[in-house]
């Protein structure tokens, strides 16, 4: 299979199942023969910062020396992004070559009438078939949506869970509450499991998670309780019950990334089962970006592409805004939400911070209708209109900033997935890459 081939065939799969489960994702991987199980891994799970704090984490494993795979979702332009080995996306041909032999185990596999292995399923399993072929000594995986059925609910059993946070998404398959939620995302851990760090929690959700940690014996090292990170001096210090790793230089932009440092730092201890090296944890460190997450791209104007895409995720944004702005205006937010989030809470959140707002509508099949946005801007007090497609929007939204403003991008991943290949296309930071693995390196068992 080329790659191009391989595209085709993931884009054609569907995205959800006839029915919930991890039967079909199980079946699928014993007949790979059960690439989960060759490493360790830490699997990330939570609302938001899933993917910040397992990049930050495969940078801390792999500055202790040991060969990474990490696995994201989704991706912001290509498919390949979510495979990463040493911080950087699997090749064209290394992801061809991974679909090639999960289609072919797809094709033979035994399902009910009806029944089909979705999208997410099928590049799970090419994500653990490309680690196999790198031979990593460890993995990182974040979790795409809720935690119980999840297809990456099939890692080995003493797998460390980094859960980051909890907020009401997805309430039609998660539940409608956060003890619900809570009980979704912590189902990846095993009972009466200590290798689990929760991060940041609004009252709410430190109460269901901690309702739930009790019920089934979790015993978590706790964001506040032993585990902490501030800024000191320019620099970040992180403590943990095992070590205090003070003047981290962290690259990415926003307060919430010390809390996502902290629990990245966190995690890799509990695979390791040890601290990490203070002087390789800061070179790893220093060196990672995160595309779409307060990402600026310099210029006249300068634009800002941010991944929010969901009340929380908005919130955090607009709150770390005035770091990445440093006074400039006006701000022109170009926006886009999908039909199932909450999009009049999102654009709410928003219009505290921007002058106008350039609704649009992404490539995405459910995104709402670019005029319906706008209104409810207009209805916010903020000058708004809607201009399709996400392209045009973005020139509208350049011209309205002027060259001393800002144009921030955001509401949907799908819109920066449309929009980031343009804006980078006009300068920003290289991909991060990360250390060289080195000989020798201890790793505990996968069990």
């Amino acid at each position: 299979m080329i790659v191009g081939e391989a595209r085709r065939w993931i884009a054609e799969l569907e995205i959800l199942g006839m029915r919930f489960g991890l039967e079909r994702m199980s079946a699928l991987l014993a007949a790979l023969d059960s690439p989960e199980r060759i490493a360790p891994a830490l699997h990330v799970v939570g609302t938001n910062g899933k993917s910040s704090t397992a990049r930050l984490a495969s940078a801390a494993l792999a500055g202790e020396g040991l060969r990474v795979g990490t696995y994201l979702s989704p991706h912001v332009t290509d498919w390949p992004e979510r495979i990463q080995i040493q911080g950087a996306p699997i090749s064209d041909d290394a992801f061809a070559a991974a679909a090639s032999e999960v289609r072919a185990a797809v094709e033979a596999l035994p399902l009910p009438e009806g029944d089909v292995i979705t999208q997410f399923e099928a590049l799970t399993a090419i994500a653990f078939v490309s680690f196999r072929a790198a031979a990593v000594d460890v993995a990182v995986v974040e979790a795409g949506l809720g935690g119980r059925y999840d297809a990456t609910n099939v890692l080995q059993p003493r797998a460390a869970v980094a859960l980051t946070n909890i907020a009401l998404e997805h309430t039609e398959l998660l539940g409608d509450t956060e003890a619900a939620i809570a009980a979704e995302k912590l189902a990846v851990c095993a009972d009466g499991s200590d290798r689990l760090v929760v991060g940041r929690l609004s009252g709410a959700a430190e109460a269901a998670v901690e309702a739930e940690c009790a019920r089934r014996g979790l015993r978590p090292l706790r964001y506040g309780a032993g585990l902490s990170a501030r800024e000191v001096e320019g620099a970040v210090e992180v403590v943990t019950p095992r070590a205090t790793y003070a003047g981290l230089a962290l690259p990415l932009l926003g307060g919430f990334q010390r809390d996502n440092l902290a629990l990245a730092v966190a995690g890799a201890e509990m695979v390791l089962g040890r601290a990490l090296d203070p002087a390789r944890l800061r070179d790893a460190i220093s060196a990672v970006a995160v595309p779409g997450r307060l990402e600026l791209f310099p210029g006249a104007p300068a634009v800002v592409l941010d991944g929010a895409h969901n009340p929380a995720g908005m919130d955090a944004m607009v709150a770390a805004l005035p770091e990445v702005l440093a006074g400039r205006r006006p701000v022109v937010a170009v926006v886009s939400i999908l039909g199932d989030k909450d999009a009049a809470a999102m654009i709410t959140a928003l219009a505290g911070v921007a002058d106008r707002v350039v609704a649009t509508r992404s490539s995405h099949a459910r995104a709402v209708p670019s005029e319906a946005l706008a209104a409810v801007a207009r209805g916010l007090g903020r000058p708004a209109e809607a201009v399709d497609p996400p392209a045009a929007a973005l020139a509208v939204a350049r011209e309205a900033a002027g060259p001393d403003g800002v144009v921030v991008v955001a509401g949907s991943l799908y819109l920066l997935a449309d929009l980031r290949g343009s804006v980078a296309a006009g300068g920003g930071n290289p991909p991060a890459r990360l250390a060289r693995a080195r000989k020798g390196i201890d790793v505990p068992e996968a069990k």
